[in-house]
């Protein structure tokens, strides 16, 4: 074979390896343009913009105390320390929150203190756990007695119907429990259950419901309707269960706690501001 033969035999060979170098230069570059257009295309692009949180909201008859808070009243009045103490179980004592910060007492607190700017206003949490409506009753001489409170916060009726106990035994406790509270001469609000998953499966929560309404009425004492408030958030404001419940499906969570705080915060300063004859703050 000729020089020129062996040249011209080699050709192929040559040019396949140039083509592949230009072929993977290409590329390389090629790939890089494209991931420096898609990188500018996302700077450039605006970011997404975090979800709102949903606004807190309830319909007036469901936050709204039809009786005035007479002790609570008198203590705004003449700028004494007021003194509130919040008994319940794990609602009260802040389960679901992120901190006790977050518990709906804490955050009661804070919106109460906005409302009433100089005043020396203090929340008590005094909630436990997994407790039921007569052991908070056994609680009431050391835990909100001795505290000498103007206003008491009553949660009650959740864990009662967790574990299925009939409502027959817990009404005339509730009754008790009442008595037990007007006697110490304090303002007295009772909190019904919440409106929850776990809560809802069970067949004696409307009876618990309407059973702690009805005591209120029949005591006269007032209520802040926290099942109710709940079901509008979920049934007509169409707030998913998670904008409001903590993962376990039971307990509130920050919003949910923060929400209702500010919602019995408004309650109680209206309840305590509301123009009376003089004679009612009369000692």
């Amino acid at each position: 074979m000729t020089a020129g033969e062996q040249t011209r035999s080699c050709w192929p060979k040559w040019t396949a390896a140039a083509v592949a170098i230009f072929a993977t230069h290409f590329v390389a570059v090629h790939g890089t343009a494209q991931a420096q257009v898609a990188n500018a295309a996302l700077l450039a692009a605006p970011a997404a913009m975090p979800q709102a949180p949903a606004a807190c909201s309830a319909p007036a008859e469901f936050a709204h105390f039809d009786r005035p808070l007479l002790q609570t009243m008198r203590r705004l009045a003449s700028g004494e320390p007021l003194t509130i103490v919040a008994i319940g179980s794990s609602s009260t004592a802040g389960a679901g929150a992120s901190s006790p910060t977050a518990s709906y007492p804490s955050r009661l607190a804070v919106e109460l203190k906005a409302r009433f700017p100089g005043h020396d206003i203090v929340v008590l949490n005094r909630g436990v756990n997994g407790e039921e409506t007569d052991n908070m009753i056994a609680r009431f001489d050391i835990d909100v007695v001795a505290a000498r409170p103007q206003l008491v916060l009553w949660q009650v009726g959740t864990n009662s119907v967790l574990r299925d106990h009939p409502l027959r035994p817990h009404g005339v406790e509730l009754r008790e429990g009442l008595k037990l509270l007007k006697a110490a001469g304090a303002d007295v609000v009772l909190i019904d259950p919440q409106y929850a998953p776990a809560v809802l499966t069970k067949p004696e929560t409307p009876g618990m419901v309407e059973q702690i309404a009805l005591a209120a009425k029949d005591e006269n004492i007032d209520l802040f309707r926290r099942f109710a408030v709940m079901r509008n958030w979920y049934e007509v404001q169409h707030l998913g269960f998670d904008v409001f419940v903590s993962p376990d499906r039971l307990h509130m969570n920050d919003w949910g706690y923060g929400c209702w705080a500010k919602l019995l915060a408004a309650a109680i300063a209206e309840a305590a501001t509301r123009p009376l004859a003089s004679a009612h703050l009369g000692h």
